[in-house]
């Protein structure tokens, strides 16, 4: 039965590892939550290891020059595990071909084509136009704001071709501020939805979870022990459900992404409001606050 939580100090002595998402749980795209921030200090003073584990099609290294020009200090946390990781690793052994078709923003994720060093025999990747493709790249919309059916037409050509997208960042929207965005999961949700074949390798799907672990034991020297891991993140869909998925407890933060569902006091949800939600859902947390502290 889920548990409402005041604090991450409730429990905290339960667990060694913590599995935390960021945006909406440690930060909102423009600035850090202090009290998340804290909390995830006071975890790490207490011996714990806080693994950032993101659905940024960011390779992890460019996640934390985000955190940083954002202001979370990196005392707040040990390693960081990105789905832009899991997915660079699936694209550089081939699984969409050498020649591949690039929707996202050139500003931002080119640095997810950078080589990566750490595999036997990588494949070469070329960034080519749509009808000379053997697969697609998705980090995300090219403009975040609009309707993911933009994407509609070029969709129904690579289906006809049998193209594969790659996916990495499987989750549907995030808050930037104010302002909702799409990402990338909502542009392979449309091409699925269309007949087409898409692959995640964030949150809710395994690779990313077995990432996190090996970074875990990099750190520790050993494999985490699952029944010592907490999962925490505000996608009920993505970090719970594969929090789920991996038999890890979870807490849910309300305020994120759903923040609306449960009443106006954002740090403390109604309950409720709450238990219908989750029953509606079908997608049952260990534990849930109102914001991560």
């Amino acid at each position: 039965m889920t548990r409402i939580i005041a604090a991450l100090s409730d429990i905290a002595a339960n667990y060694d590892v913590l599995f935390c998402d960021l945006w909406g749980c440690v930060h909102d795209g423009l600035r850090p939550f202090p009290a998340a921030v804290a909390a995830l200090r006071a975890f790490r003073a207490q011996g714990g290891k806080v693994v950032l584990v993101t659905n940024s099609p960011r390779p992890r290294a460019n996640v934390a020059t985000q955190l940083d020009a954002i202001g979370v200090d990196r005392d707040a946390w040990d390693t960081i595990a990105s789905s832009g990781d899991s997915a660079r690793a699936a694209m550089f052994q081939g699984v969409v071909g050498t020649r591949v078709h690039f929707i996202g923003n050139p500003e931002t994720d080119m640095g997810f084509f950078a080589p990566l060093k750490i595999l036997d025999n990588p494949v070469e990747i070329t960034i080519v136009p749509l009808d000379q493709a053997e697969g697609i790249v998705c980090t995300g919309p090219r403009d975040p704001l609009a309707d993911p059916d933009v994407n509609r037409p070029e969709f129904l050509y690579a289906k006809a071709k049998g193209l594969k997208l790659l996916c990495a960042n499987p989750d549907i929207v995030v808050d930037r501020g104010e302002t909702r965005e799409w990402c990338a999961g909502a542009l392979a949700r449309l091409y699925t939805e269309m007949g087409g074949e898409s692959l995640y390798f964030g949150k809710p799907h395994p690779p990313i979870y077995d990432l996190a672990r090996r970074r875990t034991a990099a750190l520790t020297g050993t494999e985490p022990d699952t029944s010592r891991i907490l999962a925490v993140g505000d996608g009920i869909a993505t970090d719970i459900l594969g929090g789920l998925g991996e038999n890890i407890d979870t807490l849910f933060i309300t305020g994120g992404l759903a923040a609306a569902e449960f009443g106006t006091d954002i740090d403390n949800p109604d309950p409720a409001r709450l238990a219908p939600w989750i029953e509606a859902q079908q997608i049952a947390p260990t534990y849930v606050i109102g914001r991560l502290r």
